[in-house]
């Protein structure tokens, strides 16, 4: 998850040894911005060469090295568009805009803007690394996975919200429905808590296998049982 905050290491040559030494840049994520557009990410994968998916992106998000990426919940966590890199279940191929057919490979000018001008005026100066500076709604319909071994069952809920942290990590937010007192439930409700905390949290999945597993479909649902070792 984002709570490693996603260090890279580039290297500079010191002029007195003339050996390279390691420069650790923090790519942690320091502002989120929801997508409201449809825009996607295409995705590839080794078991079907030649073939390209598309998912809906979550949000836009900035780094602190100023790079502006596309998010996605990924298997059992946030993971930045570009840094998508797993043969087996998905390798980035650039942004999709569903509506033109065009491919890009850059966040778009505006979101970019956006997000570097909200950045500087919500400038953050607190050093706790748990303090909440943001939290949006999750707009492309993202389920959660919890998987009950004892009763040999899983549970899927609709993820509500996603909250970001100052140390970058990006939480996604389930309602508790004992503790709603009143509705709607809104951001911050005190309903809310964070699935990846939950012991019982596996995976995230896309609306559409999430609906194909509410409907207990026979391959969603072998695939289910195999991915959560039921």
């Amino acid at each position: 998850m984002l709570d490693k905050s996603s260090q890279k290491t580039a290297q500079i040559i010191d002029i007195f040894s003339r050996r390279a030494k390691p420069v650790v840049q923090d790519e942690s994520i320091i502002r989120i911005s929801p997508e409201f557009d449809g825009l996607a990410m295409l995705y590839g994968n080794d078991s079907n060469p030649g073939k390209l998916f598309s998912m809906k992106i979550m949000a836009w998000g900035l780094k602190r090295t100023g790079e502006a990426v596309g998010l996605v919940p990924w298997l059992n966590e946030i993971v930045p568009c570009p840094d998508l890199n797993d043969p087996l279940n998905g390798h980035w191929e650039g942004y999709y805009n569903m509506q033109t057919g065009k491919v890009f490979y850059e966040a778009p000018t505006h979101k970019k803007l956006e997000l570097q001008e909200a950045s500087r005026y919500y400038e953050n100066n607190q050093q706790a690394n748990d303090i909440v500076i943001q939290e949006i709604p999750d707009t492309i319909g993202t389920h959660a996975i919890l998987a009950d071994p004892v009763a040999n069952k899983f549970i899927i809920n609709e993820v509500f919200s996603w909250r970001l942290l100052h140390k970058g990590t990006i939480q996604g937010m389930l309602i508790e429905r004992e503790k709603v007192s009143h509705t709607p439930v809104l951001l911050g409700d005190e309903s809310l808590y964070v699935v990846q905390d939950d012991s019982r949290f596996k995976y995230f999945f896309q609306y559409r296998i999430a609906n194909k597993i509410k409907r207990q479909e026979p391959e969603a649902m072998e695939a289910i049982a195999i991915l959560m070792d039921l």
